[in-house]
């Protein structure tokens, strides 16, 4: 379990070492985040409003795959978005009832790249459209894993592709004799402490 805390610290780490990197993104292509709008400076903008390609000619250079597929990406708004509304009414009743602090929605679904200048209407919309179905996929595995941690925070006997940032934590699969002080110790830090 040691070994595993060590390789845990180590990814957080890496994490803060991803957001200085990323802050040092911001001075390379001269922009500042102002809240939650992006900011560049004048002449950077301008140059992005030539790099702009328009709607008719993007269109026609499009490949007829592309087009043909449109109708079935934009279709999967619905159950992205009635997902979203699920999993945002299920965590505000239940984990109101069982203490658990809520998920921050805001800081999953992320739409900014809608403000960059060299896209084109339906280059923005696309972006909307990825930013808003990833940050709802992004938002419900948190609303999930914290759900998990509370009931059932038990590794699996086989290996988890993808397991989510909590996982490292939960009781060894097997581990019967530790299993309830773990999930006392895990609920715990799922408390809402407001």
């Amino acid at each position: 379990m040691n070994h595993i805390n060590e390789l845990a610290d180590k990814i957080a780490r890496l994490e803060n070492q991803l957001l200085d990197e990323l802050e040092r993104q911001q001075e390379k292509f001269r922009y500042h985040l102002d809240g939650t709008r992006v900011r560049f400076e004048i002449e950077v903008e301008e140059a992005h409003r030539k790099l702009k390609q328009a709607v008719i000619p993007w269109l026609l250079s499009s490949r007829l795959r592309h087009i043909i597929s449109a109708p079935f990406i934009y279709g999967m708004i619905v159950p992205i978005a009635f997902f979203d509304l699920t999993i945002t009414l299920y965590q505000h009743i239940c984990f109101r009832l069982y203490g658990i602090r809520r998920v921050k929605r805001r800081s999953y679904i992320v739409l900014d790249r809608h403000q960059l200048a060299y896209l084109n209407g339906i280059e923005k919309f696309n972006c909307i459209f990825c930013g808003y179905g990833n940050g709802v996929a992004a938002y419900a595995r948190e609303v999930i894993a914290r759900t998990e941690q509370y009931w059932c925070s038990i590794k699996h006997a086989r290996k988890v592709l993808g397991s989510h940032r909590r996982y490292h934590k939960f009781s060894d699969y097997g581990d019967g004799e530790h299993y309830k002080e773990q999930l006392i110790k895990l609920r715990d830090e799922l408390k809402d402490k407001g």
